[in-house]
């Protein structure tokens, strides 16, 4: 319908819906003040209401006639149930019982009566459904998140956010859960739901139903995440940003996968109080819940696992045993960009010599802070500015602005970055990334890779060097850099026993986040000793490798002990 509420104290307006058998009106629509000397359109969902109903229009005057309020062109859509059918063939398709409509088979127990009769909903498993009348379920709440999703009814305590009546009954009288953005709930605060366990689906698909309510100018994100390892966040599977408007929205998910899993229903805290988020008759389709318990990892700093056994071996206490054949090799030829090993096993818990993060791994590179404090890393680092893998699909609208769209390995908003959460931390906060420790590297070692810094409050990025206690920095760039992937390299040459850092810092705030992509370490394996003398051709240095001569007095140290830059050549 169209409304008009024009004066300087005009009041307010109040449309309630009134339910045979039910004492309590339910509120649908309010107009609280002036809005403007025009006609304004409102869309009221009514839903599936099951018994005769009234709608009752009551205006509120302050007392003086300054103000007036209107309503025209009201009209009832989508209203009907859908009409009987002859027949009703096909895998997805489902024939009601009385009323003989025939509907799609995703409505089937989804706690809406599609049917009008009921019988879409008869014969389900109540273990695979929740529409949080008596309660969650079995649903859980996280206790390893910020706060609780809330289960009440009517409205939410703040005005102009959240739902005002519940999915399943469309009244004031239904319950539903909801996630309260007031204080003293903070900005990026998550509250986390946790479904029961489900067996993988097989051949089969399982299908998860929601109802989801997002209303509020300042709603941030509800998201949806599928795990099989308990101690993880999992992985996106959905997730909707902002203001949806004064409704419920229903939403399906397609499950598949090979192990045990579960689901999980986070909700995002906005920068206000008007951000309340709304969930109700959530079920599951074509699934069968697990009895078990999803397994755990462990991190270790390394980030890799050896085997606990080692074959049988006279290796010193010095020496790397290869896993394979047993051999013995020497401790500095331990990542150093060489495999000495048949089954390169001394070159397994090192950075990858290349590194474009398509696997969604981060190749051996590690967080030294977020391992320091053991424990969860997805429950205890949620907040924290940190290093993680992102992609241009995973963002939210707006966020393209300050966080790169597209990688830079395939150019598609499905490759895979590493990038520093700006939206996490405060102004000043560093985090770095690095290497395991690096043996040896040759003389014409250098690292390429690719960085974004695109936004308005950028940081800055560094490369450092660090060896034992003693960090040196090799390349620094800050500030806004522009919307595109910048190339950087950075020449390290002949080093011992170091790692190589990436730190980003950040800005003041989150509209600037710093971003690498195929990292590559090139020409770092350390020179070899031939065994036979050294051609014509070539420079035999002092000790006894063999270089091109066209390499020589080029002010490169290209044998390793500066004998091919030596004044007496």
């Amino acid at each position: 319908f169209r409304y008009y509420n024009y004066g300087q104290s005009v009041g307010a307006a109040e449309l309630q819906l009134l339910v045979d058998g039910l004492k309590q009106p339910t509120v649908l629509w309010r107009a609280y003040y002036n809005e403007g000397n025009q006609w304004l359109k409102a869309v009221i969902q009514l839903g599936r209401l099951p018994h005769p109903f009234q709608l009752s229009l009551d205006k509120i005057s302050l007392g003086f006639y300054d103000g007036i309020s209107a309503i025209d062109d009201i009209t009832f859509e989508n209203c009907a149930l859908p009409p009987p059918a002859l027949s009703c063939e096909g895998p997805n398709r489902f024939w009601c019982r009385d009323t003989k409509a025939c509907i799609d088979s995703l409505l089937v127990c989804d706690l809406v009566d599609n049917c009008g009769d009921g019988s879409d909903e008869d014969n389900c498993n109540p273990d695979l459904q929740c529409n949080f009348e008596t309660g969650l379920c079995n649903w859980e709440q996280d206790v390893e998140d910020d706060f609780d999703w809330v289960r009440t009814q009517g409205p939410t305590p703040t005005a102009n956010t959240g739902p005002l009546k519940d999915h399943t009954t469309g009244t004031a009288r239904g319950h539903y859960l909801y996630m309260e953005s007031s204080k003293p709930s903070q900005f990026q605060d998550k509250a986390v739901l946790l479904s029961p366990l489900f067996n993988p689906p097989g051949n089969g698909t399982c299908i998860f139903r929601f109802h989801y309510h997002m209303f509020g100018k300042q709603v941030y994100k509800l998201s949806v995440f599928q795990r099989t390892v308990s101690n993880t966040k999992g992985w996106l599977l959905w997730y909707k940003f902002g203001n949806q408007g004064n409704r419920w929205i229903r939403q399906t998910l397609y499950i598949s996968n090979s192990k045990p899993f579960q689901i999980l229903v986070k909700g995002t805290v906005g920068d206000g109080f008007t951000g309340d988020i709304g969930l109700d008759d959530m079920s599951f389709l074509g699934c069968t819940l697990y009895n078990g318990n999803l397994p755990t990892i462990s991190t270790t700093t390394s980030g890799t696992s050896v085997p606990a056994t080692l074959p049988m071996n006279n290796c010193t206490e010095k020496e790397f045993v290869c896993r394979a054949s047993g051999r013995c090799i020497q401790m500095i030829q331990k990542c150093d960009f060489r495999p000495d090993c048949s089954d390169k096993s001394d070159e397994s818990a090192c950075v990858m010599e290349v590194c474009d993060f398509e696997d969604k791994t981060q190749c051996g590179w590690y967080q030294p802070a977020l391992e320091q404090m053991s424990g969860n890393y997805s429950t205890h680092t949620t907040s924290i500015f940190k290093w993680e893998l992102g992609r241009g699909a995973n963002l939210y609208p707006g966020q393209e602005k300050h966080c790169p769209l597209i990688d830079h390995t395939t150019c598609t908003e499905e490759g895979w970055y590493l990038f520093a959460d700006s939206s996490n931390g405060e102004f000043g906060h560093t985090v770095d990334i690095a290497t395991p420790v690096i043996s040896l590297t040759g003389p014409k070692c250098k690292i390429v890779f690719w960085n974004h810094m695109n936004g308005s409050t950028i940081g800055s990025l560094e490369v450092l060097c660090k060896t034992g206690n003693r960090t040196s920095k090799l390349w620094t760039q800050s500030g806004n850099q522009g919307p595109q992937w910048n190339r950087a390299e950075v020449f390290l040459g002949i080093r011992s026993n170091f790692q190589v850092v990436f730190r980003a810092k950040r800005g003041v705030s989150y509209m600037g986040d710093v971003a690498v992509d195929d990292i590559t370490f090139e020409d770092c394996s350390p020179l070899l000793i031939p065994g036979r003398p050294c051609t014509s051709e070539e420079f035999t240095c002092a000790n006894k490798y063999c270089i091109p001569k066209d390499n020589l007095c080029d002010f490169v140290n290209d044998c390793a002990d500066n004998s091919d830059e030596s004044p007496t050549i």
